[in-house]
């Protein structure tokens, strides 16, 4: 599942509404706007790493500048709250692995 822009991992953007993920670009902001221009709505969308080499916890790292959102109560990069971090490992799961 190795995409095109690096060489141990994909980037993917979650809409934890629609149960959907955009994949495969060099910025994390690219997918959000594809997202966006397809219908999500900004407050479900969750920036992600997906490493398709490594298992367990491993496999999926909630990085991203588009998580840095005060206003939703999430001030860094990471996905602070443990519900939405399980509904996107939830959403990964049953749509890539």
């Amino acid at each position: 599942m190795l995409g095109n822009f690096f060489d141990d991992m994909v980037k993917g953007v979650v809409d934890v509404n629609r149960r959907i993920i955009a994949v495969d670009a060099d910025l994390h902001a690219d997918l959000e706007s594809l997202l966006l221009q397809d219908g999500s709505i900004q407050t479900d969308l969750w920036g992600i790493n997906i490493y398709p080499e490594l298992e367990g916890e491993d496999y999926l790292e909630f990085d991203s500048m588009i998580n840095i959102r005060p206003y939703q109560d999430n001030p860094g990069r990471d996905v602070y709250n443990p519900e939405t971090r399980a509904l996107i490992s939830d959403i990964v799961s049953s749509l890539i692995i």
